[in-house]
């Protein structure tokens, strides 16, 4: 059913906006189809158009959430509930597609195995102690997190 080189990720996406127009579920519907686009924007940026894997699709969806969280943030420190709460529906529908995001104690335990491989002493290694993490952490926290953790463990040590 789906097209040679196409993300599964993307054609679940695809699937999804086609089940909430028929049900005429606007809010998923037009979160859907922002994400889509969102996903097509990252395949023909660049010099030459490209698929994107699941792995690439994840992280756009991700960078969609988190402008989701920002925007809600925004808004309701503008006192502006109603834009928030569209934001916060919108971000229900795109977390449904990410992977579950980790405790502040499993990400603790990636840092300090990060921090165990790198082998890193102070803050001069951050950078490579936040490229060890992030690799670990694989999409599953957000990177102001993890680089919160990895200042304090650094600090720390």
């Amino acid at each position: 059913m789906t097209e040679p080189g196409t993300s599964q990720l993307k054609s679940t996406l695809r699937a999804d906006l086609h089940n909430s127009m028929r049900e005429h579920d606007k809010v998923r519907s037009e979160t859907l189809r922002m994400a889509l686009t969102a996903v097509t924007n990252e395949e023909v940026s660049g010099t030459t158009a490209r698929e994107l894997s699941d792995a690439e699709v994840l992280k756009v969806l991700a960078k969609e959430a988190k402008k989701r969280r920002e925007a809600s943030t925004a808004y309701i420190e503008a006192k502006r509930p109603e834009l928030a709460a569209k934001e916060e529906a919108e971000l229900v529908f795109l977390e449904a597609y990410l992977p579950a995001q980790l405790s502040d104690a499993e990400l603790q335990t990636l840092v300090s195995q990060a921090l165990r491989e790198t082998g890193a002493t102070g803050m001069p290694q951050m950078g490579l102690v936040m490229k060890a993490a992030t690799a670990l952490v694989a999409g599953r926290a957000e990177g102001g997190r993890i680089a919160a953790i990895v200042k304090s463990a650094l600090s720390a040590s």
